[in-house]
């Protein structure tokens, strides 16, 4: 229940409607009013399962990522989600017609105990775009200790020569030799449910990732299926009135009828990116030399004076 992931969902789920299947969205309270406004002109169901009170840390009403205090309290939020199972189970046997199928978030892996007790595959649900990073994470987890002895020493994946990592290229405690805590126990949940699923659907295009893909089907599992970009099937918004348009789609107007590609960078909403690494990715933007679209935080530009005059002619800042 993050809007990363939830966006995506969404528009699958419209994907399949659209192709004459029976859905039904589950949510929680807090979450429904914006998946109802966004699902309006569809026939697609809602249920409601209320969200689990008195977890430790978490405050009374929050049932979003982008509402948590601190991105530290993700596990204790995401773990709290696995109370919601005996309800989201109940409310399974009374769903008409029959549920055929579960597609749920990859952090969600309590639905796949929910689905195996049902006789019903449980498909595992990859929204965010550059399914690579996922990759990334999972293969270092797997990484051989007896290269990792210092924290920069590189190693390498087995069947997968071209991916060297350090143990610095993760964040704690993914970068200790030992890594322990509760979020190593619940990424540990996740990757065993993932792979008990029917297969992995990723929001992703396999041209564009095609190495990564074929590692995870060869040598991982389940079988990952690209089947994105999901945001097609978000419907279509003529702009006809040209003054209302932001200044960044005019920005991208231009480039497009000059022929010009340009780079988009973007962290998330969430991310947290440190000054030093701010500076490190403005540096290498105005290095580069390509067109670029920078989407970025309000509160990191302080530390930029001067970046935007230098950059203007080829290059755009989106605050949030």
């Amino acid at each position: 229940m993050a809007q990363g992931h939830t966006i995506s969902l969404l528009y699958l789920a419209r994907l399949l409607w659209q192709r004459q299947i029976s859905v039904t969205v589950f949510t929680t309270p807090a979450n429904s009013p914006s998946i109802r406004a966004t699902l309006q002109d569809t026939s697609i169901s809602i249920l409601e399962l209320p969200f689990p009170e008195n977890i430790n840390g978490i405050p009374s009403g929050v049932e979003n990522t982008d509402k948590l205090p601190s991105m530290l309290l993700f596990p204790q939020f995401a773990t709290a989600t696995k109370f919601m199972q005996p309800q989201f189970e109940k409310t399974l046997d009374d769903l008409k017609p029959p549920v055929n199928c579960i597609i749920s978030d990859t952090f969600m892996g309590w639905t796949q105990t929910s689905a195996a007790k049902k006789g019903i595959p449980r498909i595992s649900f990859y929204g965010m775009s550059g399914f690579g990073m996922t990759m990334y994470e999972i293969l270092g987890r797997q990484r051989p200790h007896s290269l990792t002895t210092t924290p920069d020493e590189p190693f390498s994946i087995p069947n997968f020569p071209k991916l060297n990592l350090t143990r610095n290229d993760f964040d704690p405690p993914f970068d200790q030799l030992e890594p322990k805590g509760p979020w190593v126990d619940f990424m540990i949940e996740q990757i065993i449910a993932l792979g008990n699923s029917y297969c992995l659907i990723v929001n992703s295009v396999y041209e564009l990732e095609q190495g990564f893909i074929d590692h995870w089907n060869g040598y991982i599992g389940p079988k990952a299926l690209c089947i994105g970009p999901f945001c097609t099937a978000k419907p279509m918004i003529l702009e006809d009135d040209q003054s209302i348009k932001p200044k960044w789609k005019h920005w991208l107007d231009e480039k497009m009828k000059n022929g010009d590609s340009v780079l988009y960078v973007a962290f998330g909403t969430q991310a947290e990116i440190s000054k030093e690494q701010i500076l490190e990715i403005a540096k290498g933007l105005e290095q580069s030399e390509v067109n670029f679209l920078w989407v970025i935080r309000s509160k990191g530009m302080e530390i930029l004076e001067g970046f935007e005059e230098r950059v203007k002619s080829r290059g755009l800042i989106v605050r949030e």
